[in-house]
C-alpha cells in the first residue's frame, strides 16, 4: 500500500465515527425526534446519511459523504425532499464534526450556511448548531440539534466488520 492510500484509508476510517443510527432532537418548541443513520456503501468509499424529521418544516434528506479531492476533508453531498441540491465542505476530527456551504453550487447561495458538532465523551452524543449568513461574515443561529447513537445499533466498532450497501 502506498502513501496516498493509506492517508485515504485513514481519513475514510475517521468517519467511523458517525456509522450507526442515530436519534435527531432539533431545539424548536413542537418539533418531534426525528432519526439520522449514517451507513458504508460501494467499498467503503462513501458514506451514507440519511435523515427524517417528522416535521413539514424539517425535509427528509440523503446525503453522499466523500473524500475531498484535495485529500483534506469531505464532500458532502446534499439532496432534500424539496428538490433541493447543495454541497458542504465537511470536516470531522476525534472532537468535532463541521459543515460549510460559503459558495453556489447546484443552486444559488443566496445564504451561507455552517453546522459545528462536538462529540460528547464516548462519542454517542453530538451537540450540534446551524448557522445562517447573508454576507459570510456575520453569522447568526439557526437552530441547535442534539443526535444521540440509539443503543444496540451498530456504531464505530461495528461498522469495521461491515460493508453495507444500501
Amino acid at each position: 500500500m502506498n502513501d496516498t492510500e493509506s492517508a485515504r484509508r485513514r481519513a475514510l476510517a475517521r468517519l467511523d465515527a458517525l456509522v450507526g443510527d442515530w436519534t435527531e432532537q432539533v431545539d424548536l418548541p413542537g418539533v418531534p425526534a426525528g432519526r439520522m443513520s449514517f451507513q458504508w456503501t460501494l467499498d467503503r468509499q462513501f458514506l451514507v446519511q440519511r435523515s427524517e424529521i417528522p416535521n413539514p418544516d424539517f425535509p427528509d434528506s440523503v446525503a453522499i459523504i466523500a473524500l475531498a479531492a484535495d485529500g483534506t476533508g469531505c464532500t458532502q453531498h446534499y439532496f432534500d425532499s424539496r428538490g433541493v441540491v447543495r454541497t458542504y465542505a465537511m470536516t470531522l476530527d476525534e472532537r468535532t464534526w463541521t459543515l460549510l456551504r460559503d459558495r453556489p453550487d447546484f443552486t444559488p447561495l443566496d445564504f451561507a450556511q455552517r453546522f459545528t458538532g462536538t462529540f460528547a465523551t464516548g462519542g454517542d452524543t453530538i451537540i450540534a448548531a446551524w448557522e445562517t449568513s447573508d454576507d459570510g461574515e456575520h453569522w447568526r443561529k439557526d437552530f441547535d440539534v442534539t443526535y444521540t447513537r440509539i443503543p444496540g445499533t451498530p456504531g464505530p466498532a461495528a461498522s469495521l466488520e461491515r460493508n453495507d450497501t444500501p
